[in-house]
This record gives C-alpha cells, structure tokens and sequence, in this order.
C-alpha cells in the first residue's frame, strides 16, 4: 500500500470516529436540563428572555433522537449558541481566541519538540554520565513542578521585580483595540506578531514577543520534560539493536551511527507524544493562559466552565475532539512516513 492509499484510508476512518465523538457529546448533552440547554439555540441576546418558548420550539422535551437530528442540524451550521456569561455568540468568541493560543504554540511547540530530541539524544548517548544526570535532573522537574508555579515563578523575577514586561497579550490592549476599530491597524492573521510586521509596526512586534517569552518559557519547561525522557529510553534501546553493533562494524563514524541509523528510529515513538503533545496545547493552554492572563481558547474556556456557561463548554468539548482527532491523523501519516512497514503491514 502507497503512502497515499493509506492516507485516503486514515481519512475515511475518521468519519465514524467523528460520529462517535458526537453521539458521545450529546449524550453528556442529555444530563443538563433543557432551560440551561436552550442557550445553544440561542443566537442573539434577546432571546434570553424568551427561554420556555425556545425549548418549544427545538423540542428539548421531545424523544432523545429527535432531539440529537435537531441539535446536529445547528453544529452542522455552525451554530454552538450563545455565551450566557461573555455576552457574544460562543462560535465568535472561539474564533476569536484561538490565535492567541496559536501564536503561543507556533512558537513553542517547535523548540520543545527540538529541545526535547537533542537533550534526549546527548542523555542516552551520555548514558550514566554528567550529561545524562542533568537532563534527567531537568525531565524530573518538568514533569513535577505545576505550571502555574513556575508562572509565578516567572511573573515575580521579570514583571514584579525587573519590570521587563507585563502580563497579558500586549501593555496597551484597549489602544490596539481603538486603532484597530480606527483603521490604524489590520488584523490579518489574528496573530499579533505576525500581524504587527505586517503592518510595519516593529515596537508593537517586540512588545507582543515580550508577552510572549514568559508563558513560552514556561511551556518548553513543562512540555519538554516527557520528550527528553521518552527519546532517551527509545534512544537507548535503538543502540542497543544489533544494526547498531553492525554500522560501527563497518567503520561507520560515531556520528553517522547516532544521527543517521539510531536517531532516526528513536524518533518513532517521539512522533506519537509530539503530535498528542502539539494537539493538547492547540485545545488551551488553560493554566498557563489563565496564569499569565493570556487571552486564548483555555482560558475562555475554563472561565465560562466556572460560570456553567454550557453552551462554551459544549462547543469547546466538540473542538477539543476535533483537534485531537485531526493531531492522530498527523501522527498516522507522520508514521508512515518515517516507517514504511507501518503502511505496508
């Protein structure tokens, strides 16, 4: 089977896992009461007070699967209803947030990912040497320290005491949104630093770069700690092979052996945590948005969570699935790209 065949039938499986997803957020669906249900009918503030004659109308007292066709009628439209709490359509307000929590990503997640492969390479190469332990001393306290501890850490030394930058997107958030609303800036992309250059606006540019570094730092701590200790185990088995032992053999140099032969299939399992990994953060960044005051998807998440604000919370489930069901497609095709027998077994 070619890498395409197998691409196409990836593809095809991911219609009934979609359906699954769901037939499962419905049901979860079905435990709330239909008065706080019918905000998701709901697509302007002034049906608010309207609420019984809503439920009438989409019949959230009829059967369970009348209900699911009507309620699957909406999403299909990309109607996810309305936020009770922040007062806007809950699709707008996704829409919205997401960039912030991809600008962090984009930056992040590629340092991690290169970080944790060539710490995790040094550590197995190393092994039960200085290098070894201090990578091992670093992946321990990745995996242990709380995020938000290492925020506050972080929020003390550079915005409390040097006064470096301040938490948040940018210093001066309501002017952007003036200049914006003015037509002194465009917004592009969504993204600040991207949208900043576009616009000619280098100060705005590093100041966002600035917002961005803490919470950036912060994330390649935290995250990398899994990859460095899961490409070192897969590092060090990987030596271990016997084609290993017949590479040096042949005279191979100590460097082609280790990047060219052992690296390469270490990275198998690395594919897997990175593309979960890079999925997990696209969902939010919940503690680490909320620590900072970033404004992304995690935080308006976890905020409407507080306040049952269930029309945010059920729209955000349906994206969570998304995103992590399109990150394990990436991660089937990345396979199969770096092991042809996966696609040919």
């Amino acid at each position: 089977m070619g890498l395409r065949e197998y691409i196409i039938r990836r593809l095809l499986l991911l219609i009934p896992i979609l359906i699954g997803v769901v037939i499962l957020i419905f049901a979860v669906l079905q435990i709330i009461p239909p008065e706080q249900r019918a905000v998701i009918y709901i697509r302007n503030p002034r049906q608010m007070q309207n609420i019984e004659e809503i439920i009438q109308r989409h019949g959230l007292r009829k059967s369970a699967i009348e209900q699911f066709f009507d309620w699957l009628k909406e999403v299909l439209q990309g109607n996810f209803g309305y936020s009770v709490y922040y007062q806007e359509p809950v699709l707008k307000g996704l829409l919205a947030r997401f960039p912030a929590t991809v600008e962090i990503v984009i930056y992040s997640a590629p340092l991690i990912i290169l970080f944790g492969i060539w710490l995790g390479t040094i550590s197995a190469v190393n092994r039960d040497k200085l290098p070894d332990h201090l990578s091992r001393i670093l992946a321990i306290l990745g995996t242990s320290l709380p995020s938000f501890f290492f925020g506050i850490i972080l929020i003390a030394i550079f915005v409390a005491q040097l006064k470096w930058t301040t938490i948040g997107r940018v210093t001066n958030i309501g002017l952007l949104l003036k200049r914006i609303k003015a037509g002194d800036f465009t917004s592009y992309t969504g993204l600040l630093t991207i949208d900043a250059l576009l616009n000619g606006d280098l100060p705005l540019f590093v100041d966002a770069l600035k917002h961005l570094a803490l919470p950036i730092l912060v994330m390649i701590f935290i995250q990398s700690a899994t990859i460095i200790r899961v490409m070192r185990s897969s590092m060090l088995e990987s030596l271990s092979k016997t084609y290993i032992v017949a590479a040096r053999a042949k005279g191979l140099s100590r460097k082609e052996v280790i990047y060219k032969h052992a690296r390469r299939n270490a990275l198998i399992p690395v594919v897997t945590i990175s593309g979960l990994l890079v999925g997990g953060m696209l969902t939010g960044l919940v503690i680490t948005e909320t620590v900072f005051n970033f404004p992304g998807v995690g935080n308006y998440a976890a905020t409407a969570a507080q306040h049952f604000d269930v029309a945010v919370v059920i729209a955000y489930a349906m994206f969570t699935a998304i995103i992590f069901v399109l990150a394990n497609l990436i991660v089937d095709i990345l396979y199969a790209y770096i092991d042809p027998r996966i696609r040919l077994g």
